[in-house]
């Protein structure tokens, strides 16, 4: 089992900033993808951006530029720095895991933008 701790979400204003993390803990850790998805209301999740284990990146377009996932040397912890934040990007970003081929989802934090 693989427990995933997020934090950093908040109400910013457009044009702000927020930086999101996810640690990963548990007994065994080896550690693929990490990524981070959301969901506004009424939508369907999707897939914001992912980094994998030889340091390949996505980003999904609408944040291409403004977005920036890393992860930290021991591969359990990943960050999402958001700047020029719109109120389009309102939504519980969720991170997630895969470890040893299963999948595993953060409890969600919540981004509003709006001023």
């Amino acid at each position: 089992q693989v427990q995933l701790t997020e934090s950093g979400g908040g109400l910013v204003q457009p044009g702000g900033s927020l930086r999101l993390s996810c640690s990963a803990s548990g007994r065994r850790l080896a550690i693929n993808t990490m990524a981070w998805y959301r969901q506004a209301p009424g939508e369907q999740r999707e897939l914001v951006a992912n980094i994998r284990g030889g340091g390949t990146v996505y980003y999904v377009d609408s944040v291409k530029g403004r977005f920036s996932i890393s992860r930290d040397r021991s591969l359990t912890t990943t960050f999402l720095q958001m700047n020029n934040l719109k109120p389009e990007d309102t939504a519980v970003y969720y991170c997630f895991v895969n470890n040893l081929g299963h999948d595993y989802w953060g409890q969600g934090t919540q981004v509003t933008v709006s001023s």
